[in-house]
Formats: C-alpha cells, sequence, structure tokens
C-alpha cells in the first residue's frame, strides 16, 4: 500500500495530460516569453544590421548645400556709385562628392569585422539562449522534485495521522500509555510543520518557473511529476569532441580571437598612404535691385563652378602613437588566442567532471531506489505489527522516518543526476535552439 502511494504521487499527473506542462512546453514557452532571450534576439539583430555599415567604407558619400539669402540696404554718400536703397537676393547649391579610393586596405578590414561582429553577436545570442533554457529547466525540475517531496510530506502526515487516531483510541479505552500517545502527537505534528514548509517550497518554486517563462509569477502550473534520466548514449571520447566544436563558449572565444585579428590589421593600415577623390560642382546667382536712377535694371550675377581633385596623405610620424596602437593589438590578440586554449582546457575539464559526476549520480539513484523498496517492505511489516500490537508505537515511527529519509533521497538523487546531464548538454552545445 505504501509502495503505491509514493509511486502514485511521482506520476499522479499522468491522469490530467490535457493540463499538464511538459519540459518541452517549458522551452517553447520560455523561448516566446523570457525577456533575456527577447533582448538576445534584439541584440543579434542589431549585430546584424550593422553588417550593412561593412559596405559603407568603399561607396563615396554625396552631399548638397543650398542656401537663400535676401539683404535690404539704405546707403546715404555723395558716391556716384551709391545704389542708395536697394535689396539684394542671393542663392546658391553645391554637390559635393568624396571617394575615398585607397585607405591603406582599412575599407576591406572593416567590411570584414563587422561581418566577424555579426557572427559574434549569433553566437553571444545563441549562449544566452542556452544558459536561459538550462536555467528554465533547472527551474522546471525543481518544481517537479518540489511536488515529489510535497506528495511525501503527504503521504508522511496520512500515516502519522493514522497512528496518532490509533494511539488516541487506545489512550480513551487505557489500553496505550500517555508515553506512546504524546509521541504519535508529536510525530502527527512535526509531519505537518514539514508539509506547510513544502508547499511553501512548491510555491516558489512554481514561481522561479513562471518568472522565467515571463508569465506571471502566480500563473498555476501543473508539470509532471516524474524525472527522466537519459541514458548516456555517447563515449567519453565523442561527448568530449562534440563539446570542442560546438560549445557556445568556445565559439564566442573563436570569434573575438577573429576580431582581435581583424584589429591587428586596421591598426596595420594607417601605415600605409590614402588616396582620396573630391568632386565639386557649384551655382550661384545674385540679384540687386536698386531705386538708383543710375540703375534702370537689376543687377545680376550668376556664376557655374565645377571643379575635380585627388588628394594624397601619408603620415611620416606622429609620436609613435601609431606603433604603439599596433604593438598592442597583437598583444591583445595573443590574449585571445590564450583565452580561447583556456576556454577550450576548461570545457574539457568540466566535460570529464560533469560525466563522472553523472555516472556516480546516476549509481546512486539505482541504491537508493533499492533503499525505498527495502524502507517500503520494512514500514510494512512493522505496521502490520505495529496494529497487532507486536511492535512499539517508537519501532513504527522509526521504519515511517526511514522510509520519507530514503523517498526524500531517491528524488533529490534523479534531479541531480538529471541537472548534471542537463549541463553536459549545455557543454556539448548539442541543442536545436529555433530562431
Amino acid at each position: 500500500m505504501i509502495k503505491i502511494l509514493f509511486i502514485l504521487t511521482i506520476i499522479s499527473g499522468a491522469l490530467f495530460g490535457q493540463d499538464l506542462m511538459t519540459a518541452e512546453d517549458a522551452i517553447r514557452l520560455g523561448l516566446m516569453n523570457n525577456f533575456d532571450i527577447r533582448i538576445a534576439r534584439n541584440n543579434r539583430e542589431i549585430a546584424d544590421n550593422n553588417r550593412s555599415k561593412s559596405v559603407s567604407g568603399f561607396l563615396p558619400s554625396l552631399d548638397v548645400n543650398g542656401n537663400y539669402q535676401e539683404a535690404k540696404s539704405n546707403q546715404s554718400t555723395n558716391s556716384p556709385f551709391s545704389f542708395e536703397n536697394s535689396t539684394t537676393s542671393s542663392r546658391a547649391a553645391e554637390v559635393s562628392l568624396n571617394w575615398t579610393l585607397f585607405d591603406g586596405f582599412s575599407m576591406f578590414v572593416i567590411h570584414n569585422q563587422y561581418e566577424q561582429l555579426a557572427q559574434l553577436g549569433e553566437y553571444l545570442t545563441r549562449n544566452s539562449i542556452e544558459s536561459t533554457v538550462v536555467a528554465i529547466l533547472r527551474a522546471y525540475y525543481n518544481l517537479v522534485q518540489q511536488e515529489q517531496l510535497l506528495g511525501v510530506a503527504q503521504n508522511a502526515l496520512e500515516i502519522s495521522k493514522s497512528r496518532f487516531e490509533k494511539e488516541k483510541v487506545r489512550q480513551d479505552l487505557g489500553s496505550a500509555s500517555s508515553t506512546d500517545f504524546w509521541n504519535a502527537q508529536v510525530s502527527y505534528n512535526n509531519d505537518q510543520a514539514t508539509l506547510i514548509n513544502q508547499e511553501l517550497r512548491t510555491l516558489v518554486a512554481q514561481k522561479d518557473l513562471n518568472i522565467l517563462l515571463g508569465q506571471k509569477p502566480d500563473t498555476p502550473i501543473q508539470v509532471i511529476k516524474q524525472i527522466i534520466i537519459p541514458d548516456q548514449g555517447l563515449a567519453k571520447e565523442d561527448i568530449l569532441d562534440l563539446a570542442l566544436k560546438q560549445n557556445s563558449r568556445i565559439h564566442i572565444m573563436l570569434q573575438n580571437k577573429k576580431v582581435a585579428d581583424n584589429n591587428v590589421s586596421l591598426n596595420e593600415s594607417v601605415f600605409y598612404p590614402r588616396l582620396a577623390l573630391r568632386a565639386v560642382y557649384g551655382y550661384s546667382e545674385r540679384n540687386t535691385d536698386s531705386d538708383s536712377p543710375r540703375f534702370t535694371e537689376p543687377i545680376e550675377t550668376l556664376s557655374r563652378d565645377g571643379n575635380i581633385g585627388l588628394n594624397l596623405s601619408f603620415n611620416l610620424f606622429n609620436g609613435l602613437r601609431d606603433k604603439i596602437n599596433w604593438q598592442n593589438a597583437r598583444l591583445e590578440a595573443k590574449n585571445r588566442e590564450l583565452a580561447l586554449d583556456d576556454e577550450r582546457n576548461r570545457v574539457a575539464g568540466l566535460v570529464s567532471e560533469k560525466l563522472d559526476t553523472f555516472r556516480k549520480r546516476k549509481s546512486l539513484v539505482e541504491l537508493e531506489a533499492q533503499n525505498v523498496n527495502a524502507a517500503e517492505r520494512n514500514l510494512q511489516l512493522n505496521q502490520d505489527r505495529y496494529n497487532i500490537g507486536a511492535a512499539s508505537s517508537l519501532e513504527f515511527r522509526d521504519a515511517q522516518v526511514n522510509l520519507i529519509r530514503s523517498q526524500t533521497t531517491l528524488i533529490v538523487a534523479r534531479y541531480q543526476a538529471r541537472i548534471t546531464w542537463l549541463e553536459l548538454e549545455q557543454l556539448m552545445g548539442n541543442w536545436k535552439i529555433p530562431e
């Protein structure tokens, strides 16, 4: 009976499948609503939009300027050339084209730099999404764990309540000692307190999951009360190979190195001369209308000007600033390479650590499952003996506590093993993240 109650506690949600949230449902909901994921996607779009800047260095710039002015003048002079009262209006327009023909290959480097930064944005987004998915699944399985522990607490309270009621009847009939009665009441009260605390932990776990899913904290959630531990499937060497090829952190470090290498080339470009083309076409018109009898018609001035030229510039010396910048860029590129090697080494170490931990925890789950089976049989035996008076109240309680401990340890062991495998999956980068 006790074993059946425990199993039902773990899988009772299967009876209400249409209302239950699976781990896959939680991921889909989180990918749509999670605020961190939405921010990461916006940042990726910004980086992608910046790709357009990469071609700007190859294209000329074209500017148009125009102005209009009107001036009134009232002159009083004895000069024969006075305009006396006059109105002057002027209009002008200019079109200028500037085009860098050669800048020490800087335009090509900048083009490549924007491409690399856009790719870096992709990897940063993926890493952010992966980390958030791990947090969502961790919160999901924690809620499953807390729901299972809640079931254990409820079952324990039912057993303690039955024991307390029996001891009360026995005391009323005078067939039980006061010690057994008070021990039963203390156990019953302790189990009530345990249940209240577990209900609180379950509510907190539900709120944590809701926040990660981008939902209101008090949104009701029903989860499948079962944690399935996957098989390892791959050999250690295969897992390590996947991690070194697909891990998003390694890709970020590799991309940072490419950006740093581009920065070295960018700092080298200042050692080359620069050649630029400039072409200008201008139009201006000036009109003066005077009250003087000497000027019977308005005076008009019209001009059209155009020029084109090449500008060659070459910095010979600027206090060694360019050389220092180039040297620092090379050092930064070396640092990025060292950081990449360090990340690869760290990932390899984590894969080995997590894989060993997963194997140990999976073995622990098998061992704890045996303990639960033994504790269930022991409690059933002591319950039968207690009912016929062959076992004391304390012996029965001791068997009950052993079962509670073994059930709790099994639930926690399953959760820890599943989370360890989850961390391994993140290290392998073996997830298909939808866009």
